[in-house]
């Protein structure tokens, strides 16, 4: 794990022995919580790591990929799912059947419980600004979910926004209660034939190299800014992936977005002013 000063140099801060590290979130009581596709949920601070959950109704967390802490000091963290490991993830998509959760971890008893089971692929998850409710997203059926934690439809589940222009990976909060949320291209334009049959599906989840032809997400980059009501305000696009692809997060911090990829050994600075 890196971390990027004001001065605009880098600190190799810790090293974790894991084949992969996905979402991460500040903790306030310092250090960060870290999903760990092979160990579960993580809290790593200067003095070391520990393991917050490994398994949850008897089976092993396998595929953690985003967290955010409520105020209580409660994580909620997604599992994308419970079938394919991360290596994998493409096959959930192939057979688009929901196996994602969304889960709480309660720091006072240690205990992690469902939220929500029976996702698309659990992906991003992210609090209002005032803890009302969080939207997770669900990445093959293109849209996020919003679920109330107060109020009267405390409980409730309802789509935060859906027909999205591709699959939404991580999402954050930006300093006006609105989000950012990456976007994937989960598919090229000219092979999106192939998932409106289940007899081609079957054929490219057998061999691995037709699912690098059918995956679009490294060709281009998309992020989008969605208002509280669940309204796209904002777009920004790399239609041809020429500075940077495959974007999986954006932050905003000080009138910039901070954009991760997965096809890139860059973080992507964009002025929003």
């Amino acid at each position: 794990m890196r971390r990027l000063h004001r001065n605009g140099s880098w600190e190799d801060w810790k090293k974790l022995h894991s084949q992969t590290l996905l979402g991460i979130t500040t903790a306030k009581g310092g250090g960060l919580i870290v999903c760990d596709c092979d160990k579960g949920l993580l809290k790593v601070t200067d003095d070391g790591v520990t393991v917050l959950a490994s398994h949850f109704s008897g089976s092993e967390i396998r595929f953690a990929d985003d967290v955010i802490e409520a105020s209580d000091g409660s994580l909620y963290f997604s599992v994308a799912s419970t079938k394919f490991p991360l290596h994998n993830w493409y096959l959930d998509l192939l057979e688009a059947k929901p196996h994602g959760q969304l889960l709480k971890y309660d720091p006072s008893t240690q205990e992690t419980s469902i939220v929500l089971d029976g996702l698309g692929l659990a992906n991003g998850v992210a609090l209002s600004k005032e803890e009302d409710y969080l939207v997770v997203c669900e990445t093959w059926r293109f849209r996020c979910l919003k679920h109330w934690l107060k109020g009267e439809s405390k409980g409730e589940t309802e789509i935060f926004v859906d027909n999205l222009p591709g699959g939404p990976d991580n999402i954050n909060l930006a300093p006006d209660g609105s989000f950012w949320i990456a976007i994937l291209q989960l598919a090229s334009e000219k092979t999106e034939f192939v998932h409106t049959s289940k007899a081609l599906k079957q054929i490219v989840a057998n061999f691995p190299k037709l699912i690098e032809l059918l995956n679009g997400v490294r060709t281009k980059a998309t992020v989008i800014n969605v208002a509280a009501d669940g309204k796209i305000i904002k777009r920004f696009d790399d239609p041809d992936g020429t500075v940077t692809s495959f974007v999986t997060s954006a932050l905003e911090f000080e009138d910039h977005l901070y954009l991760g990829s997965l096809n890139s050994d860059f973080i992507g600075k964009l002025s929003l002013k």
